[in-house]
C-alpha cells in the first residue's frame, strides 16, 4: 500500500518559522518582513520575538499567514567569561492556535532585552501563575518544553551549534516537535547545518522533526551574502493557507526543509522510499545504522527522482537532495516500525 510521506493532495507553502522583528531585536516591523518575504515567494511567518508573544493576525490575507510565537533563551551561569563562550538554550514556542495568546513559562520582571520592554504591557499570560525563573538545567529547559507542548504550543530546539550546545545537553532534551537542522543566522562561521545533531538525537530515542529557518533580524545590506533572510524555508504542504490547516500540517510533519532545491513527492510502498524532485547532483539515503545509501547524478547531468530499500531494521530514514550550488533539501526522519506495522 503506498503511504504518502508528504501529502498527495495540497499546496506547498514555503514557511520561515523563526523571525525577529522590531518589537524584539530586529530592524524591521512585522509589516515590513511580511511584504519583504512576499515578494520572496513566501507566504508564512512565525513572528517570533524574543520573550514576547504579540498577535499580528491583523498581516493575515488571502495570500499570507502570520502565525503567533515567541522565543525563550537560557544561559548557563556565568562566571566571569565572556558573553560569546557561555552555552545556551534557544527555543520557539509557535501558538498551533491562532486565539491562544498567553505565553507559558513567564517572569513579570526578567529576561526581556532589545525593545521587548516597551511591548511588556501587549503581553498575556497566565496571571494564577508565579514568576518562572529560568535555569540552565535539562529539567527547567525540559519543564519549558512540556509546558509549551502540554498548552497548544509546537516547540522548536534551537540553532545548537551557535548555543556550544554539544551531545550531553542537547540529547538530554526531550519532548520538542522540531529541532533545527539549518539556521540562517548562526551559519557564517558557526555552520549551522546540523544533519548530525538530528542524527544524534534520532538515534538517542527522539522522534523529532526538522525544520530550517533564517532566525532573521534583517541588519546589513540586503544584497550581502550575510544578509540572513530567505536562506532556509520550512515547506509545509495543507489543502489550504489557514491557521489551524497550517498548524496541523507541521504537527503531522508534512513538510520538508530547503536551502533551495525542491521535493515534488515523496511516499513509501512496498518497502521501498521514493523521491522526487529538482535537478540534484545527488540524493542521500540515511538511516539509524550504517545501511545508507546515495544515487549520484552522471557528469554532467542531473538527478530527478530516486528510490531506497528501506530495510526495516534500521530503525528510521531520511533524505537529503543536494544541487550543485552546494544547497540541499531535508526530509524529516520517518521510523521504520511505524512504516511497516502500517503496510
Amino acid at each position: 500500500m503506498k503511504k504518502y510521506l508528504l501529502p498527495e493532495n495540497g499546496n506547498f507553502y514555503k514557511a520561515n518559522l523563526h523571525c525577529h522583528s522590531n518589537y524584539s531585536d530586529g530592524k524591521l516591523s512585522p509589516a515590513e518582513l511580511k511584504e519583504l518575504y512576499r515578494s520572496r515567494g513566501y507566504s508564512i511567518i512565525a513572528y517570533t520575538d524574543h520573550d514576547i508573544m504579540i498577535d499580528h493576525s491583523d498581516l493575515t490575507d488571502d495570500r499570507f499567514l502570520a502565525l503567533n510565537g515567541y522565543e525563550m533563551e537560557v544561559y548557563k551561569p556565568s562566571h566571569g567569561e565572556p558573553f560569546d563562550d557561555i552555552p545556551c538554550c534557544h527555543i520557539c514556542l509557535i501558538a498551533l492556535e491562532k486565539d491562544n495568546l498567553k505565553q507559558v513559562c513567564y517572569h513579570r520582571s526578567a529576561y526581556l532585552f532589545g525593545n521587548a520592554p516597551s511591548h511588556r504591557s501587549e503581553v498575556q499570560f497566565y496571571e494564577d501563575e508565579p514568576d518562572f525563573v529560568r535555569e540552565y538545567t535539562p529539567e527547567s529547559i525540559n519543564t519549558m518544553i512540556k509546558t509549551g507542548r502540554d498548552r497548544g504550543f509546537f516547540v522548536t530546539y534551537n540553532h545548537p551549534s551557535w548555543s556550544l550546545e554539544t551531545y550531553p545537553e542537547y540529547t538530554s532534551y526531550v519532548g520538542m516537535n522540531a529541532m533545527e537542522i539549518y539556521n540562517a543566522a548562526s551559519a557564517d562561521g558557526h555552520l549551522d547545518y546540523n544533519p548530525r545533531v538530528y542524527d544524534d538525537m534520532l538515534r538517542t530515542g527522539h522522534r523529532i522533526y526538522c525544520i530550517a529557518a533564517d532566525d532573521n533580524h534583517n541588519y546589513g545590506d540586503i544584497n550581502s551574502k550575510r544578509y540572513t533572510s530567505f536562506k532556509g524555508a520550512t515547506v509545509i504542504k495543507a489543502d489550504k493557507l489557514e491557521y489551524r490547516t497550517v498548524t496541523k500540517a507541521l504537527e503531522n510533519g508534512s513538510f520538508y526543509s530547503t536551502l533551495g532545491p525542491e521535493i515534488y513527492e515523496l511516499y513509501f510502498e512496498d518497502g521501498k522510499v521514493h523521491i522526487s524532485c529538482s535537478d540534484a547532483e545527488s540524493i542521500t539515503f540515511t538511516t539509524g545504522s550504517r545501511r545508507a545509501d546515495i544515487r549520484w547524478a552522471p557528469d554532467g547531468e542531473v538527478v530527478n527522482s530516486a528510490e531506497f530499500n528501506v530495510d526495516p531494521n534500521g530503525k528510521y530514514f531520511r533524505l537529503t537532495v543536494s544541487d550543485y550550488r552546494g544547497k540541499v533539501a531535508c526530509t524529516n526522519a520517518y521510523f521504520t516500525d511505524e512504516l511497516f506495522e502500517s503496510n
